[in-house]
């Protein structure tokens, strides 16, 4: 499965989340380190719904860029 995430600058790191998976949340000291942290972070959040016997969410958000005047 492919999931958004969104990469955010906060402070001294960078953070990171999944709109599909609520609570799904990963930092790190870069925003690769927050990549990589979030993948963790999905299959590990993916694990525990399994084993909860919970759904798995589907993706369904999607990521676009809008241009406009500064």
């Amino acid at each position: 499965m492919r999931y958004a995430i969104v990469i955010e600058k906060a402070g001294n790191n960078y953070s990171a989340y999944v709109p599909d998976l609520p609570a799904c949340v990963a930092s790190g000291a870069t925003p690769e380190d927050a990549e990589r942290s979030m993948r963790e972070a999905i299959e590990m959040h993916l694990a525990g719904l399994r084993e909860d016997g919970l759904p798995i969410p589907l993706p369904s958000s999607r990521v676009q860029y809008v241009e406009v005047a500064a």
